[in-house]
């Protein structure tokens, strides 16, 4: 980590003071370089180096999820505050931060603790504020200065690998999706839902999809009707959703945009395994199928019997290709090209939406889930 000691050496030499790291100790007496580590990973291997450990927490630490809040204020501070490549990504990774270790290291341990960094997928917050890749290149600048041109947020080589098998298994379709894109969530950083949670929600999906279908054929279903054929539906319902079943005449746009939700209740099956498979997006799901796969199963004790959820990394699969799907049609509708050839663009974003939401993505409620490409 030689860049890292050249900086720190200048670092302590210079009588500038350092910038304020975002709720971070400052340099702690007794000497060494104070590093603060934000690790995506859960299982963040064993610090197999002289150090001295002065915090460190996981989530379930209430004090990290507002540290971490306000580390990404402090990112998007910094500079002239243009949303710019390192910026965005470094924000994205403290979203999914799920270790935060402040310790003090030797400059003769810099190169086992970069070592250490990239095995437990870490940015390093120096105290001169800048935001370095475990290499010790800079992605973020307190100063304002250009980053290093080769700097990059780390990813897991199982994020790397499914990002190669997605752009292979697209390409076999004829559909080229450019190589900039950055890889995702992966196994290591996943903290995935429930099975009761899918229940739920495939529950609540499927009472406001049939609410909408119904209101659209002009023959709406009552709620009480709906709650005796699904019980578990109104422990489930979003706000938004108990929002829109109370509403006795919805318009079109919100009707419509609730009939979209059989697409990800069809997912959610596919994720606890009711459903033998989630084909290509070319097309709508079989709607009558999504219902009848729910109604069997009555409540969620009676999916919780059935369920055959699939692993996570098959879940992570699709998350990965309707993600890159979910670029080529937004691009597609702003460089006015049309529609991509063989994908139906509506249920990419509904399934992008379900996935993000089964990963967890920015730890958002289903009615806050975003879909950024």
């Amino acid at each position: 980590m030689k860049g890292l000691l050249t900086r720190l050496k200048a670092l302590t030499g210079s009588s500038q003071a350092p910038a304020p790291a975002p709720a971070a100790p400052g340099r702690v007496e007794g000497g060494g370089v104070l590093v603060n580590a934000y690790c995506t990973r859960a299982d963040v291997p064993a610090l197999d180096f002289p150090h001295t450990l002065h915090s460190r927490r996981d989530l379930s630490d209430p004090e990290l999820a507002p540290h971490l809040s306000g580390f990404v204020g402090y990112v998007l501070s910094r500079g002239n505050g243009e949303m710019s490549r390192n910026r965005y990504h470094a924000m994205r990774h403290i979203q999914r931060v799920q270790q935060h270790l402040s310790l003090s290291v030797d400059e003769s341990q810099l190169d086992a603790f970069s070592a250490w960094a990239g095995r437990a997928n870490a940015i390093v917050f120096l105290p001169d504020g800048d935001i370095r890749d475990p290499d010790g290149r800079v992605l973020l600048s307190a100063s304002g200065q250009e980053p290093d041109p080769e700097a990059a947020v780390p990813y897991p080589e199982e994020a790397w690998q499914r990002k190669a098998r997605t752009e292979a298994l697209l390409a076999a379709r004829g559909i080229t999706v450019p190589s900039h894109l950055p890889s995702l969530v992966c196994e290591p950083e996943l903290r995935p839902r429930t099975p009761q949670e899918l229940a739920g929600r495939a529950f609540a999906l499927l009472a406001v999809a049939a609410r909408a279908e119904s209101v659209g054929t002009g023959e709406p279903l009552s709620t009480g009707m709906l709650f005796d054929r699904l019980p578990s539906a109104p422990a489930s319902l979003s706000s938004a959703e108990q929002a829109f079943l109370a509403d006795d005449a919805p318009d079109e746009s919100t009707v419509a945009q609730f009939v979209w939700r059989y697409e990800c209740l069809f997912v959610l099956e596919w994720a606890l395994g009711l459903a033998d498979a989630l084909p290509f997006p070319s097309a709508i799901c079989d709607v009558p199928l999504a219902a009848r796969l729910m109604l069997e199963a009555r409540d969620t004790e009676g999916v919780m019997r059935a369920m055959k959820m699939r692993s996570n990394g098959e879940i992570l699969d699709a998350l990965d290709v309707h993600y890159r799907l979910h670029w080529l049609v937004r691009q597609a509708r702003l460089k006015d090209q049309g529609p991509v050839q063989g994908v139906d663009a509506g249920v990419v974003l509904e399934r992008h939406r379900v996935l993000n939401w089964l990963v967890r993505f920015e730890d958002s409620a289903w009615d806050d889930v975003d879909t950024p490409t």
